[in-house]
């Protein structure tokens, strides 16, 4: 399938932005020029997300297989897991738990196959890299393993067989297993994962690169080294039990829309629905629920937001800082406030933590979170009034310098009033892929404990590795020095969802050998090393019959709920295989002598199950457990109170506020986003509803006084140059700005496009995330040629 129209010579400049006096393509379909914005008034989901799926199954090649995976997805009773965001499944047996954008990607995922070796035949290399990524997803699943030949620039057919082969024999004959790193996404299941770390550690190695060092890591690093645990406190049960409910940076309507359901029904009962942004999203506002058919049918209404605090990017720290300040000052009066009792008792490092919060002025906290002091203390109020209150947060606080420092501080603020081990409060990272905590719980982590790699050696019988290995970042700078020659990536679109395009391509061409475990071509098959594999494999929605029988994988969603997921149709192609067998022939390829029974693990899974019980704190009994309806969740010491840090206690962060928030220099501070219609680097269209852009991508959100101090209308074309930490530059062409309601100083625009802002020295050395929520740069009107 060809892309329409025909893509210019320089298209993949084109679509990097990298080519002055032009405009920008984007990441998207090819643009036709017809662009527009208006204002979006109506309420998130309801009859504009009915319409989007209706035209999504329309247009899908597969409508009645799609209709039977709404009707299948998220079921406890034989269903299968939705391959998209992670929000839990509702427990009460809810037939319709889906959402719009879960069913694009169900209906994405079932395409059917066109990316087969005819096709490869007709297309080189140096051909597709001039497709948009939409035209290459557009392609349609994989077949049949692939490899590429350099003679004729084209990928072409390889057994399964020889491809596990390759793999071996080009692992065994590295210097050292350290020459080599693992990626995984967020979409391997609970029991690929096990095998993945298993196979990679018995290899030799800790390079375990995933999507969490992108994401969420400093999340994970803030509640472990606050609470014990990298994971949150809360379950639905609490949600619906919560006084107030805080979003912080955090697009529910596009990110995690089945929240939605949780937000309107906590409305109704009187909660306090709280929206710290940068940008006022339309999921601030309103909703109408699609699978309340009452409501749809008389277009009523319900609130999912009560106040919405528009902080500057990176002033979220600063906000917390300022809500605790307000509630010591309000406890001078009232001890009540404080809850002592807890503090006393649960606590480390509160006097500390009392005395950083006097010393901090009100000056800095207003300066650096561009919120009023009027403002915060209202805030504060409102949280003093919550006997209950949820905190839950997405990237936006998490892709900064001081990510790690702000899920610290919010914690504080939670620990105040005992917010922490109690029902209906706690601490809520939403996850935006629907295994990637389970990923870290089974074993995918570069900086491995002590006791998991005790386990490990103990029950598996091998010696893990103890050197902590490479993270995503220090993995590609690795592969720029040629210090890392193979590099595997199970799932995701790796070189699409890491900064710094260009040098990240380098890194992957620079390899002797890379492999794509996939199930759509999309651009990383497109940069390759000297040598590459596309490996493709079953999707969530498919059927995985293996020796024993049909099998079941399992998933754990953003509030440590595991469940079984069982594919309900038939696999695209017959040459697919599951994540499980392709792992195991790999191993077995790499590791000849080992004792580890590779082959019974595939062809059942409960054998992995078995083994993960015994290695995996949580997951005793996992068969029968993960068999029961809605799963079990894993136990959360912190959600009881008992917290395994140092000290046995919560402990207080004491850290001062970060001097990062105004970047000088006429400069501004940028944030990237999803549109509404897409998942990560999955683009599904150039439009985006809710923010009200239609045809358009390569588009920046200003404010309207920094547009017009920089001479800008609507739509004008713009250049934008990042200012990276080791004294680079990076400049965008051609993009459009485009007015909207975010702090002066602050502007935003769309992933993956502008991740080629972000070098790879601009890293938080906290967290070792790429700051992609945190860049500088500079916006000036683009000169014609």
């Amino acid at each position: 399938m060809a892309p329409s129209p025909d893509p210019a010579p320089d298209a993949e400049q084109l679509m990097l932005g990298a080519v002055p006096g032009a405009a920008a393509m984007g990441r998207g379909p090819v643009p036709d020029g017809d662009f527009s914005r208006h204002e979006y008034h109506h309420p998130a989901a309801g009859w504009g997300a009915a319409r989007s799926v209706g035209k999504v199954l329309l247009r899908s090649p597969e409508p009645v297989e799609g209709v039977r995976a709404i009707l299948t997805m998220n079921q406890e009773d034989g269903g299968f897991d939705c391959p998209g965001c992670a929000w839990p499944d509702d427990p009460t047996g809810l037939r319709l738990d889906i959402c719009e954008n879960g069913v694009k990607h169900v209906t994405w995922e079932m395409t059917p196959p066109r990316a087969d070796r005819e096709f490869f035949a007709a297309h080189p290399v140096a051909e597709l890299t001039n497709w948009t990524d939409y035209d290459l997803e557009a392609v349609g699943r994989l077949a049949e393993p692939m490899t590429y030949d350099p003679d004729s620039d084209r990928y072409v057919p390889i057994s399964w067989e020889d491809a596990f082969a390759l793999v071996g024999s080009t692992l065994r004959g590295l210097g050292s297993p350290d020459e080599a790193a693992f990626y995984t996404s967020g979409r391997l299941s609970n029991e690929a994962t096990f095998l993945y770390q298993l196979w990679v550690r018995e290899f030799g190695t800790n390079n375990l690169p995933d999507c969490s060092n992108m994401c969420h890591e400093a999340s994970g690093r803030a509640l472990t080294a606050a609470l014990g645990s990298g994971k949150g406190t809360t379950d639905l049960e609490d949600w619906e039990q919560a006084d107030a409910i805080w979003l912080m940076a955090d697009n529910a309507g596009s990110n995690a829309p089945r929240m939605l359901t949780w937000l309107a029904e906590a409305d109704r009962r009187g909660a306090a629905l709280v929206h710290i942004n940068p940008l006022i999203e339309a999921a601030s506002r309103r909703t109408i629920v699609p699978h309340e058919f009452a409501d749809m049918a008389t277009f009523r209404t319900t609130r999912t937001g009560t106040r919405n605090v528009q902080v500057r990017i990176g002033g979220d720290l600063a906000l917390m800082r300022g809500v605790a300040k307000a509630v010591f000052d309000a406890a001078e009066s009232d001890p009540a406030v404080l809850d002592r009792d807890f503090i006393d008792s649960h606590t480390a490092g509160f006097e500390d933590y009392r005395a950083a919060v006097v010393a901090t002025s009100w000056a800095d906290i207003v300066r650096d979170s561009g919120i009023t002091q009027s403002d915060i203390r209202s805030l504060a109020e409102s949280y003093v009034k919550s006997q209950r209150v949820i905190i839950a947060w997405c990237l936006g606080l998490t892709q900064h310098e001081h990510g790690v420092d702000t899920v610290r501080e919010l914690t504080n603020v939670l620990l105040l009033r005992g917010n922490i081990g109690r029902p209906g409060a706690g601490p809520a990272p939403v996850r935006g892929h629907s295994n990637v905590q389970g990923n870290r719980t089974c074993g995918i982590d570069h900086r491995p404990t002590a006791a998991f790699l005790d386990k490990l050696a103990e029950v598996c019988g091998i010696d893990p590795p103890r050197e902590h290995g490479l993270g995503t970042v220090a993995a590609i700078e690795a592969m720029r020095r040629g210090d890392v020659k193979v590099f595997v990536a199970l799932g995701g679109n790796f070189v699409m969802a890491a900064p710094d395009q260009p040098r990240t391509f380098e890194a992957l061409r620079n390899c002797d050998l890379t492999v794509q475990v996939s199930t759509k071509l999309n651009r990383s098959h497109l940069v390759h090393g000297r040598r590459a594999l596309i490996l493709p494999c079953l999707g969530r929605s498919e059927r995985d019959v293996q020796a024993a029988g049909a099998q079941g994988i399992t998933v754990e969603d953003s509030m440590a709920m595991v469940h079984i997921s069982f594919g309900m149709k038939d696999p695209a192609s017959p040459h697919l295989r599951s994540e499980c067998s392709i792992l195991g022939g790999m191993a077995q390829a790499t590791l000849p002598d080992s004792r580890t029974p590779w082959q019974d693990y595939v062809d059942d899974y409960d054998r992995i199950r078995d083994t993960m019980s015994r290695v995996l704190p949580g997951f005793e009994n996992f068969n029968a457990r993960a068999r029961q309806p809605h799963g079990f969740r894993i136990a959360q010491p912190a959600r009881e109170r008992v917290f395994l840090t140092p000290s046995g206690k919560a402990e207080f962060w004491s850290g001062p506020l970060p001097d990062d928030v105004d970047p000088g220099e006429g400069r501004l501070t940028l944030t990237t986003v999803r549109s509404h219609d897409q998942f990560n680097t999955t683009i599904y269209s150039n439009d985006d509803r809710y923010r009200g852009v239609r045809g358009l991508r390569t588009v920046i959100f200003m404010n309207e006084d920094d547009m017009r101090a920089r001479g800008l209308a609507e739509f004008d074309l713009i250049d934008v140059t990042s200012f990276s930490r080791d004294g680079t530059q990076r400049t965008v062409y051609g993009y459009r700005a485009i007015a909207h309601s975010i702090p002066p100083g602050n502007a935003a625009g769309y992933m993956p496009e502008l991740n080629v802002l972000c070098g790879l020295a601009d890293m938080s050395s906290q967290s070792e995330q790429p700051v992609t929520k945190h860049l500088v740069v500079e916006v000036t009107k683009q000169a014609r040629a």
